[in-house]
């Protein structure tokens, strides 16, 4: 068998906040979002110690989270988004936004777990480019059927054919420092996107600097934002 050679490899590293809204039967005007980070692969290590430096620098260990943001942890995940955007383009975030209320579920054979990843296709498609190489890593849910990762990586092979999907993974969040970091930009995103009210004053200084740095409001974007894209999909029609 030929060996081929990818132009460039990625690593993304994906996560979801609310996805509860999904199944549950009470009413809300909640939006769930799904994330992801994506770098390029020589940088995975780079990136994984320079975070390990903020850690010993501002003696916060554990998880990253955005539901851990404090007054005590607060230099240090400003420090966080600051690392982020230190990276240009080659460190970038696409999340989409997903209105429970506007889904028909009768197109999804109302099976509501098929639903979820097929919005995961809706992520992670526009920004796959022929020939690269991409490994995808889900955070690792207990109650969910992991054969459904098998059919999304399938159906991402069959729309990009001129790249190599070399992996779709499921792995515990609590292990991987990348997608706890993805976790933290998208619980910030989900909280200007839902308009949640912070009593936090630590969550607010952090939306602020990374809305420092997009120099706008964290709100959705055109397609052609590539550091910090919010789409906001839209399934009753419209422009």
């Amino acid at each position: 068998k030929t060996k081929v050679y990818y132009n460039m490899k990625f690593n993304v590293f994906c996560d979801e906040t609310l996805p509860d809204l999904f199944t549950t039967s009470k009413d809300s005007d909640k939006k769930l979002l799904i994330g992801s980070l994506w770098i390029e692969e020589e940088l995975r290590e780079e990136i994984k110690q320079d975070i390990k430096k903020l850690r010993v620098e501002h003696n916060v260990w554990g998880e990253i989270k955005w539901s851990k943001v404090s007054a005590s942890k607060e230099a240090f995940y400003l420090d966080l988004i600051d690392l982020f955007f230190s990276y240009g383009m080659q460190v970038r975030f696409r999340c989409i936004v997903v209105n429970p209320k506007q889904i028909n579920w009768s197109y999804h054979e109302n099976d509501k777990e098929l639903g979820f990843y097929k919005f995961y296709f809706f992520v992670l498609d526009k920004w796959i480019k022929n020939f690269n190489e991409y490994s995808i890593f889900c955070d690792a849910k207990v109650n969910r059927d992991l054969s459904r990762l098998n059919k999304l990586q399938e159906i991402l092979e069959t729309s990009n054919r001129n790249s190599n999907i070399e992996r779709v993974q499921a792995l515990p969040s609590k292990e991987v420092v990348l997608i706890q970091l993805s976790d933290f930009l998208l619980g910030a995103t989900s909280s200007r996107i839902n308009n949640i009210e912070h009593t936090n004053k630590a969550k607010i200084n952090v939306i602020n600097r990374l809305e420092k740095h997009l120099a706008h409001k964290i709100e959705p974007t055109t397609m052609g934002e590539n550091k910090f894209n919010v789409f906001a999909i839209q399934l009753n029609g419209g422009w």
